[in-house]
């Protein structure tokens, strides 16, 4: 099947660079490079530039990390989202975001045709064609990784040797990373051995606990119904704000997770991550509801952490079913405002104050000394009723 034009998620990296070339060669149609601003803090004019030189007809660049932490890490932190309990989902918010603006892309250029260079053994395959799929199911998907015949990527390191095409990384240091404003990860390479401890240098947003300050770091920040909106009273924007405590938390050793998590695609794979800002703002986040959530509301909502979860990680953020788990979410969050103060501290985030207007802790209730608003007879009745269940069956057991 034949492409009329072409739009192609490019990075600048190893995998896009060559797809770019192999798109030309392939298909023989205008190419468009589209760069997804992100947060990644690189030089988009330099890789705007090498799209140019490796044949790009028109090149893109989309400044996405308002809307990136606006409407993709905010409300996947208002529903405490966490992967296998420590995966704070970087890469899957990432996803659907650079892909929704590459389908819109696709639309003003006139382009039949989009491109990813995500793996045929990876979860990424997965988010940008789901996206797809969702928003126009009209587009032709090209996934290279899945049609051509190089086998790894030290074969995709000759081919641009060949080719003139620059690429940053070698034989000698050849794992992969992909960052954004949430996070940065590392997978494959030297990290593919589980056992093996991941060398300090390749760590960039983080300093190593052993070397952060020696005295804690003070922080307090306001949110207003689940977002956070302020750090130490300045109001700035989502990207603002995430940018500026991951420069906080990354000062004293936050947010590096090291684990093996399950993939969509059905096989275990080891993955590094930083993420300063995120590991605050969940944290965060979970104690300022613990003083504004009724009970039952918490526990339902914390029941639906793994579902929803789940669904980003697979690539479902446009689905009904992560939109209806949203709009739940979303609501449980009318009253979740106030401050939270943490105490950072070699790789340790503290929480040691909690308040809001809307607070359901009241003192009077909670004490143990004299009150004047609890009956402790009244626990009597509670416990039998409670306990009724168990007492019948193992009086039933005895008989």
């Amino acid at each position: 099947m034949e492409a009329k034009k072409i739009v192609l998620a490019y990075s600048g990296g190893l995998d896009t660079s060559v797809i770019l070339k192999w798109l030309k060669e392939k298909y023989r149609c205008p190419i468009v490079a589209y760069i997804a601003d992100v947060g990644q803090n690189e030089d988009l004019e330099e890789i705007r530039q090498k799209a140019v030189k490796t044949g790009a007809d028109e090149v893109y660049v989309e400044d996405l990390k308002e809307e990136f932490v606006r409407d993709y890490v905010f409300p996947a932190l208002r529903a405490n989202a966490i992967y296998e309990n420590f995966y704070l989902l970087g890469t899957s918010l990432a996803r659907p975001v650079i892909a929704k603006r590459q389908v819109e892309i696709a639309w003003k250029t006139g382009a039949d045709a989009v491109a990813h260079g995500a793996t045929g053994k990876g979860n990424d395959q997965v988010r940008f064609e789901l996206t797809y799929m969702a928003l126009d199911p009209e587009l032709r998907i090209i996934a290279p990784w899945r049609e051509w015949n190089f086998k790894g990527r030290n074969d995709l390191i000759e081919y641009a040797k060949a080719h003139g095409i620059p690429v940053p990384v070698t034989k000698e240091k050849p794992y992969s990373s992909d960052a954004n404003l949430l996070h940065i990860s590392y997978e494959g390479g030297i990290l593919e051995d589980p056992w093996k401890e991941p060398p300090d240098d390749i760590f960039s947003m983080t300093v190593s606990p052993e070397v952060a300050p020696d005295t804690p770091t003070y922080i307090e920040i306001e949110f207003d119904k689940g977002n956070p909106v302020a750090v130490d009273g300045n109001k700035m924007s989502p990207a603002q704000l995430l940018a500026f405590l991951n420069d906080i938390g990354g000062k004293n050793g936050i947010g590096r997770v090291d684990i093996v998590e399950n993939r969509y695609v059905g096989m275990k794979s080891r993955g590094v991550y930083e993420t300063p800002g995120g590991t605050i703002l969940r944290i965060a986040h979970l104690a300022i509801e613990s003083i504004t959530l009724d009970r039952e509301i918490m526990h339902l909502k914390d029941s639906l952490i793994t579902r929803y979860s789940e669904l980003v990680y697979y690539g479902y953020w446009f689905s009904p079913e992560r939109e209806a788990l949203q709009t739940m979410i979303d609501k449980t969050q009318e009253k979740v405002s106030g401050m939270v103060r943490l105490k950072l501290y070699k790789g340790n985030c503290i929480i040691v104050g909690r308040k809001s207007e809307n607070s359901l802790y009241e003192p009077a209730f909670a004490t143990f000394e004299e009150d004047a608003v609890y009956n402790h007879q009244d626990a009597t009745g509670f416990i039998r009723l409670n306990g009724l269940r168990l007492k019948i069956a193992r009086l039933l057991s005895k008989e």
